[in-house]
Formats: C-alpha cells, sequence, structure tokens
C-alpha cells in the first residue's frame, strides 16, 4: 500500500468512476484501475463493488476512506512543513456569497495565519458538493436551515460535517409604488427560492426570472414583490427604492461544510469564519 494507490483509492471513492478518477489524477484509466487492483491485492480485501452505476464502496472500502484520506493529508503537510511550501485550502461558495462574505473572511485568515493560502471557486450547489466529494475542495460555504444539512430542501452528499458560521437575514420587499401578487422567485435550485416556497407555499402566482440580481432588479421597477437576502438589498433600502413588506421572513444560516475526519486540515479556516460563532451543540455527529 502506498500514496499513489491511496490517492487513486480516494479519486475512485469522490468520482464514482474509474474514468472520473483518472482524469482527475492525470493518468490513463487502465492504470488508475490497476492500482485499485493491486491496493486490494495488499490488503486482502474488495473496497469497490462495479456496478453499472460506477465503482460503489464496500464496508471495508468506506472504512479505508477515512483513515486514506488522514493520510494523504497528513503526507501533505510534511511536504510542505520539509518544502517550506505555503499550504492552500481551497474553499467552494455559491456566487453570492463568495462575492460577499468570503472577503472578510480571507481578510482575517491572513492575519491569523500569514503562511497560509486561501483558494476561492463560486460553483452552484451541486458542483460544489461534488468537488468536496472528489476531494478537489475542502470545504464549501452555503446557505441551509435546521439542524441538519439539506434542511432547506436539498439532498446532500454522505459523509458530511458542518459549522454554522452566521446568518443571512431574508426580507420580503418591493417597490413603494406599489408590487401587485406576483411573487419574483429564482430557478428551483437556488436556496433562496427554496426558503420563499417553503414561506409562501406553491398557491401564490409567481414569475421565474434568472437570478437574485435580476429579482431586485424586477423588483424595484414594480412588477411583483420578492423574498431577497439583506446583503442583496441594503443600498435599496437606504434609498427607498425597495420598502419591506409583511411578513417577516426567517433567517437562513450560513454553512460551511466538509468531509468527515478532515476537521484537523480546515482548523484554522474554521476559526477564521467563526471567531463569533459556535457550533450547534444540539447537531447530530461531533466535530
Amino acid at each position: 500500500m502506498d500514496l499513489r494507490q491511496l490517492r487513486g483509492f480516494v479519486a475512485v471513492a469522490g468520482t464514482g468512476t474509474i474514468t472520473g478518477a483518472a482524469h482527475q489524477l492525470g493518468l490513463a484509466p487502465a492504470s488508475t484501475s490497476e492500482q485499485i487492483r493491486r491496493l486490494e491485492r495488499s490488503l486482502g480485501v474488495t473496497l469497490f463493488e462495479r456496478t453499472p452505476q460506477g465503482m460503489r464502496l464496500t464496508g471495508p472500502g468506506q472504512t479505508l476512506l477515512t483513515e486514506a484520506r488522514g493520510l494523504l493529508d497528513h503526507a501533505e503537510a510534511v511536504r510542505l512543513a520539509v518544502t517550506g511550501q505555503r499550504r492552500k485550502i481551497r474553499v467552494g461558495a455559491l456566487e453570492m456569497l463568495a462575492a460577499t462574505r468570503l472577503p472578510g473572511i480571507v481578510r482575517r485568515l491572513a492575519e491569523l495565519r500569514p503562511d497560509l493560502d486561501l483558494d476561492v471557486t463560486a460553483l452552484p450547489r451541486h458542483l460544489l458538493f461534488s468537488e468536496i466529494a472528489r476531494g478537489s475542495l475542502d470545504a464549501g460555504l452555503l446557505l441551509d436551515s435546521g439542524l441538519r444539512i439539506g434542511g432547506l430542501g436539498f439532498t446532500p452528499p454522505p459523509e458530511l460535517d458542518f459549522l454554522d458560521v452566521g446568518e443571512v437575514r431574508l426580507m420580503l420587499v418591493a417597490a413603494p409604488t406599489g408590487h401587485g401578487d406576483t411573487l419574483l422567485v429564482t430557478e428551483p435550485a437556488c436556496s433562496i427560492r427554496m426558503a420563499s416556497d417553503r414561506m409562501f407555499g406553491l398557491g401564490v402566482k409567481q414569475r421565474e426570472l434568472p437570478g437574485v440580481v435580476t429579482v431586485r432588479e424586477w423588483a424595484k421597477q414594480g412588477v411583483g414583490m420578492a423574498l431577497l437576502p439583506d446583503f442583496a438589498i441594503a443600498e435599496d433600502l437606504a434609498a427607498g427604492t425597495l420598502v419591506p413588506l409583511e411578513p417577516e421572513a426567517p433567517a437562513l444560516a450560513l454553512r460551511l461544510v466538509w468531509l468527515n475526519g478532515r476537521e484537523e486540515g480546515l482548523r484554522d479556516v474554521l476559526y477564521a469564519m467563526s471567531s463569533s460563532a459556535q457550533p450547534r451543540a444540539d447537531r447530530d455527529g461531533s466535530g
């Protein structure tokens, strides 16, 4: 069992296919497949079930996955210590969060750990989850609600842990000149749309638009009312181009998610993001 085999194993577990893992590693599929076979022979266990839908971890494979990630993280820490290179933390976020919330986190992390680089990628939620599972991202920042990941209405992948590092207030707003009875909404996969559907149900008249910015601009033109995050409308509220309406909307949790067992590598980022926030004591799991 060597590090190359473990990297191949983790990549296959994350992508679900030999081809996807080979592409991620920059290897030929035959080479990646041979790495898995050699690893299985050296351990004397079957790590994957080969199915028409892809590679599915067995029980021993699930056990190895957590340990393999820890070994690879330790090996990377040793390499950086020996070579003196800077460590890079890779965080993905929904685009509106990357634009509004991550700059402050980058500044604080630079103060706490000037030897670390924070690499930020803006991704929709489904790609954010897949990149975390593949190991291409260390963590992701998203909007959610409830005591478990996915409480807002989406389905997360397994093996994720989380920490709530703040909240985003939502407000129902409209132009001061009127708005009619139409609710302006974003696409169904958007967190703000999920919150809107939960608040109003399906009985209200809706007009679907491409994104938060478009919804805000249409609301300012008096085409309808909209449920929007506070950071997207602060200037409009101050200028009076949008006004708050009833009812008051619940806030959403600003949630950092990562793969179980990776807390040690993210310790400094977690501290930078949660200097004034604490983990929920009543959440499932630990960490």
